[in-house]
């Protein structure tokens, strides 16, 4: 059995207008506008959750800014309190360096007095050479004098014999 084409037009028109009930029978026996409402229902709660989702998640970013600003302040107050033990610790160091100076320019003074007593000592030390080498000059010469007399009278003495 042929079926024409106006037959096939008139299923096809038939079964787009029934579909809908169809379907909706099939679905738990719920009509097609009692569906779409529980559907619509279903998208507000959705909706509703989003939102709710939503705050809970901006609320959460403000905790963590919060936190975030905490932190930042604390750890900007553990860097003023380093900073403070820092220029303690330089202005502390400041002051040894000084002592250290301060000392060895007192050392330094002291050695300079030191040295001035050695220059001083070897100063005396070469004036008593100077003056032993005088008197041995004079002891030489008084003895070159004493030979040479005695040498003289020696050989006056051995002319006269």
């Amino acid at each position: 059995m042929a079926l024409a084409q106006e037959d096939l037009q008139q299923i096809g028109e038939y079964v787009k207008s029934h579909i809908g009930e169809w379907i909706g029978e099939q679905s738990l026996g719920k009509p097609p506008v009692v569906y779409e409402i529980e559907l619509r229902e279903r998208m507000v709660r959705v909706e509703e959750e989003l939102k709710h989702q939503r705050e809970l998640m901006r609320q959460g970013f403000e905790q963590v800014d919060k936190r975030l600003e905490l932190m930042k302040t604390d750890m900007d107050k553990r860097f003023e309190q380093v900073d403070k033990r820092l220029d303690l610790m330089k202005a502390d160091m400041d002051k040894r360096f000084e002592q250290v100076d301060k000392r060895l320019d007192l050392m330094k003074t002291d050695m300079d007095k030191r040295f001035e007593q050695v220059d001083k000592r070897f100063e005396q030390v070469d004036k008593r050479f100077d003056e032993m080498l005088k008197r041995h000059d004079k002891h030489f010469l008084w003895l070159i004098g004493f030979i040479a007399t005695g040498v003289g009278l020696v050989i006056t003495a051995i002319r006269h014999l």
